[in-house]
């Protein structure tokens, strides 16, 4: 009875296997080619939070593509290096106002203020 059901199941095994690899020309798992990053992020344009929250990696068979996040992490540090360039050159020009402004104090208040010391 085992040796029986040993046999009906290497032959279960191997016709399920030959089925999936298929045998000749018609095969039954055809090539695919891998996906691709169907929405880019924008090169026209700044990026924003609604550019990273609808980018979606294309999976791949060990993970994500690893071309496709090095993209996507590669332009994601530009931006925020630009950013970060941007906010120490104003910071730098506030800075530079606020030091001329010592000998105005009325530069920085509002109509009807008093003057801040």
């Amino acid at each position: 009875m085992f040796v029986f059901l040993a046999v009906a199941m290497v032959v279960v095994v191997g016709a399920v296997t030959l089925a999936v690899v298929g045998g000749g020309d018609s095969a039954a798992l055809p090539e695919v080619a891998p996906e691709q990053l169907v929405d880019p992020l924008p090169t026209t344009r700044p990026l924003g939070r609604a550019d990273v929250e609808a980018l979606r990696l294309p999976v791949a068979p060990r993970g994500y593509r690893m071309a496709d996040v090095d993209d996507a992490l590669g332009r994601l540090g530009a931006e925020l290096a630009e950013r970060d360039a941007r906010i120490a050159e104003l910071e730098s020009a506030l800075a530079g106002a606020r030091a001329t402004a010592v000998d105005r104090p009325d530069l920085f208040t509002k109509p009807g203020e008093e003057p801040r010391r």
